[in-house]
């Protein structure tokens, strides 16, 4: 990449943990903890762990491949060497943007959720959106500002909202005496095995934003070794977090309250100890943290679509715009997030990107073991085991969604052929028209 486009080192190993646990913590507390237990009933707590489970597996393959070639916009490196300039590898990084794109919507919305928490006002069915647009505006603007703003605003982030989420469940937990109970009282046949499990591939997409880390590598400091740390510690300190707010949500609501305020749990989990001035701070906590998420993820977002463009397996037009690639990148990033944070609801936009990071993790990891693996030296059971663990938490999310909103899956197996048929068309057509085909071919 151009030095213009990427700042190699700019990103501490403090920055990049901070980064990633941005990114996660901003979606996976704040706009997934009522959507989880809507579908994994009682057990939901369960459900992040086994999701952080599945997470390490797939972390694994990540690791070894950006220790080996460390490299902004990862993943599309990553499918690029397993499968060539093929048509799998573009739509593939294509689901992983996308994913990462509507990842930022959902943030988006939460953060208009949570903040009319502290207003009495009507309409907020319109507002939530207005605010999600303005969020996302608002990210763009920092992005612009250069990487050394980004890292220090995702650090101070990092520490307030950690902070701050662990004092909250520590609180509530104390108010409850460290029970369970509200939430365990629900009946035990209020969920099944499938629907656990579609919980399970929910709660996944609150622990995906370590990919982030992947997309950045070449601007971490010493990225052969930092990588993967920031990734393991990421996915550590996100578990503790999840683990504990969602001890917390159910020892203070009911999972009949929790399903029903399911856009902002947190925040009415505090309040039957600490009454509004616990919804206040909670909702306080929920502003920083959807907003360094949002900022996190437009950040990883345009340089892994710049990397795309660099291997001319997207096309890339400026329309008149000035600056560089990146910069055009973040501008049709924001514009897609705007449009789907205002027309998509909470439960249909975590839906949606659940289902596309499931199928292009499945994708990353079958090419890694069928090309890859001894020449980066990863273990065959451990790749195995990822696809698995995917698959089944994916085919148990699509058959929850299917029987009880099939419209999204129907939106979601439809998009995913128009994005194949687009690389197609574009690959096939257009850039062996524009350049000669000297990307390379997967490594064996």
């Amino acid at each position: 990449m151009t030095p213009e486009t990427y700042e190699k080192g700019s990103l501490s190993l403090a920055g990049t943990v901070a980064m990633g646990t941005g990114v996660m913590i901003g979606a996976g507390i704040f706009a997934l903890t009522g959507q989880v237990a809507q579908f994994s009933g009682p057990a939901f707590p369960l459900a992040f762990l086994l999701a952080a489970i599945i997470s390490g597996f797939s972390a694994y393959t990540y690791i070894k491949m950006s220790d080996k070639y460390p490299s902004s916009g990862g993943i599309a490196m990553i499918l690029q060497k397993a499968y060539g300039p093929t048509t799998i590898a573009a739509a593939s990084a294509l689901l992983m943007t996308m994913s990462m794109i509507i990842n930022e919507s959902l943030v988006a919305r939460t953060f208009g959720a949570y903040s009319l928490q502290l207003f009495d006002v009507a309409q907020k069915d319109t507002l939530i959106p207005v605010l999600a647009v303005g969020l996302i505006v608002l990210a763009f603007l920092v992005n612009i500002a250069g990487n050394q703003v980004i890292g220090s605003v995702s650090k101070v982030a990092a520490v307030l909202k950690i902070g701050g989420i662990l004092f909250f469940s520590g609180a509530t937990l104390w108010a409850s005496g460290f029970s369970f109970e509200a939430a365990s009282t629900a009946a035990e046949n209020v969920t099944s095995p499938a629907g656990f499990l579609a919980g399970v591939a929910l709660a996944v997409l609150a622990f995906k934003g370590f990919t982030t880390i992947t997309n950045s590598g070449a601007e971490v400091r010493n990225p052969g070794k930092n990588v993967g740390r920031a990734i393991m510690w990421s996915l550590t300190i996100c578990l503790v977090v999840y683990m504990s707010v969602a001890f917390a949500v159910g020892s203070s609501l009911t999972l009949e309250e929790i399903v029903a305020a399911k856009d902002f749990s947190l925040a009415e989990a505090s309040r039957p100890a600490f009454g509004d001035l616990g919804v206040g701070f909670t909702v306080i906590i929920a502003i920083i943290a959807t907003a360094s998420g949002l900022l996190a993820s437009v950040f990883a977002v345009s340089r892994m679509l710049a990397m795309l463009t660099d291997m001319k397996l997207i096309p890339q037009r400026h329309f008149g715009m000035p600056g560089n690639i990146q910069k055009h990148m973040l501008v049709y990033t924001v514009v897609v997030a705007a449009t789907l944070a205002a027309f998509f609801d909470l439960g249909r936009i975590a839906s949606l990107g659940a289902i596309y990071y499931l199928v292009m993790d499945i994708i990353i990891h079958f090419g890694v073991l069928r090309h890859l693996r001894k020449s980066i030296g990863a273990r065959a059971w451990t790749l195995v085991a990822a696809i698995l663990f995917d698959m089944t938490a994916l085919g148990a999310f699509i058959f929850i969604k299917a029987m009880a909103d099939p419209a999204i899956v129907v939106i979601a197996i439809g998009s995913m052929a128009a994005i194949f048929a687009f690389e197609a068309f574009y690959l096939g057509k257009v850039r062996n028209k524009e350049t000669p085909d000297d990307a390379g071919s997967h490594v064996q």
